[in-house]
């Protein structure tokens, strides 16, 4: 129970943003609605009315000119006027003299005091049509008067008040019908905004189930939105993190057992080697064979471990100053020092330097992109075989190239062997103490240093490193 109050509350949690401008759309709607509602209401009265005064007024001014014609206004004459123009089919016909005595009053219509009270009859006096209306309760009530005119004065006025339900209905009729169908489009409006809101908050929902899911450690799993709305990049953009998630805690365990299987061996070594010399009563030559031993496997350590740290300075190398650096020299260094480890691998190193080129680098970076190359090529040589490094210019670049007749890299390892800790043959790699980070500090520390680097192999013939760097003028000087 506890688990389901959990998900529903957090369902609302994520939910309620989407419901809140649901609501919030719907009654924006509804107000547009009812506004549009009583705007089609108010048109339409509008519509009939002005139709009702256009012909009120035209009868009534037709009847006032009728009126006008005769020579006085008495009862006899009028109520002969208006019975000869009965055809008009005005219900209801009042008309006064200029004094607002009332001189003919159609059956049905009000008493003579109210026709005498009546502002429009006043107005209608001084010479104005005047046109009146209200509606109610399914009736329309409209009051009209206007002026009788003889020889240019006013003489009286002729008044009409008449009641009509039928187009009273017809407005109620209209106004129904709009309310209905304002209230059909709300049910819709809100029927809609519900379920996208229901939409997007699951769809949300989704996204926030796949982020626990990845929390607790599982990079493999993959978010599913169809669409091509932002809920499907937001998708695509998850998917592709947790790849480079995925990816990183691949590479990240791979390290771990690496380093763990590389450290774990000269440990060992030393381990067995330390108990041996205190278990055992040794002579001197051999205590001194053991600890020249242990003092190999120590190195081996320290080698691994600058290894790692040059490969974190790589990623992050900081403030660097660089000169121009002459870079015949260096190799000649480099080549001094790795001598011994040639002689005893059997592998004779050939030179050929061409004198005066120089980078912009570095030295110690040189220094271990040349002694990194070069050991490995004595390394993983063939025996009685040859390393052969050479140095030039090629247009505005310093090449170095470092070649040997090992047994080569297969085509399908090259694209990876600048990748941490990617060995090509695992077993010899770690035969020959090889930890899989020489070439990825390389390639990391010619790209720090604006360089470029690549390889061409041969299985069985050997491989050749070429590395760039642009050849500096001679009045660059010192880079910081």
């Amino acid at each position: 129970m506890v688990i389901i109050l959990e998900k529903i509350k957090s369902r609302w949690r994520f939910g309620r943003t989407q419901y809140r401008y649901a609501v919030i759309y719907i009654i924006i709607t509804l107000v547009f609605l009812v506004i549009l509602n009583v705007y089609c209401a108010q048109v339409c009265q509008r519509i009939i009315f002005q139709g009702k005064e256009t012909t009120t007024i035209s009868k009534l001014l037709f009847v006032a000119e009728e009126l006008g014609k005769l020579d006085s206004l008495s009862v006899s004459s009028v109520s002969d006027a208006v019975e000869s123009i009965s055809s008009l089919n005005i219900n209801c016909i009042t008309v006064t003299d200029q004094d607002g005595t009332v001189i003919f009053c159609s059956d049905g219509c009000f008493v003579v005091d109210e026709a005498v009270g009546s502002s429009y009859l006043f107005q209608a006096m001084e010479g104005y049509d005047v046109f009146a209306w209200s509606y109610g309760g399914g009736v329309i009530r409209t009051e009209a008067a206007v002026p009788v005119i003889s020889n240019g004065v006013t003489v009286g006025c002729v008044y009409s008040m008449e009641t009509d339900t039928a187009q009273g209905a017809l407005i109620a009729s209209l106004q129904s019908t709009i309310m209905i169908i304002t209230c059909v489009l709300e049910l819709v409006v809100i029927a809609f905004s519900l379920m996208f809101a229901k939409i997007a908050s699951g769809r949300m929902q989704s996204i926030m189930d796949s982020i626990r899911i990845v929390q607790e450690g599982d990079f493999t799993h993959k978010l599913a939105i169809d669409g091509h709305d932002e809920y499907t990049v937001l998708a695509s953009e998850f998917n592709d993190l947790t790849a480079r998630l995925h990816s990183s805690e691949q590479t990240r365990r791979q390290f771990v057992s690496d380093a763990s299987h590389e450290l774990k061996t000269p440990l060992a070594s030393i381990k067995l080697l330390a108990d041996s010399i205190v278990q055992n009563d040794m002579d001197l030559q051999t205590t001194r064979e053991f600890a020249q031993d242990i003092g190999n496997e120590a190195e081996r350590l320290n080698r691994m471990s600058e290894k790692l740290l040059a490969l974190s300075r790589g990623d992050d190398p900081g403030p660097q100053i660089s000169a121009v650096v002459d870079m015949a020299s260096t190799i000649e260094r480099v080549v001094n020092m790795l001598s011994p480890l040639a002689r005893s691998h059997g592998v004779t190193i050939q030179t050929e330097l061409d004198q005066g080129v120089q980078a912009l680098i570095q030295e110690d970076d040189l220094y271990q992109i040349v002694f990194n190359l070069a050991e490995n090529g004595i390394k993983y040589n063939a025996p009685g075989g040859m390393l052969t490094l050479r140095l030039g210019r090629r247009q505005d670049l310093s090449v170095l190239t470092v070649q040997d007749t090992g047994c080569g890299i297969p085509e399908e390892s090259l694209p990876h062997i600048f990748e941490r800790f990617y060995r090509v043959d695992k077993a010899r790699s770690r035969a020959s103490g090889g930890s899989g980070l020489g070439l990825s500090i390389v390639h990391s520390m010619v790209q720090r240093n604006h360089g470029s680097i690549q390889v061409a192999s041969t299985l069985g013939v050997g491989t050749t490193f070429t590395v760039t760097f642009p050849d500096p003028s001679e009045e660059k000087g010192e880079t910081v």
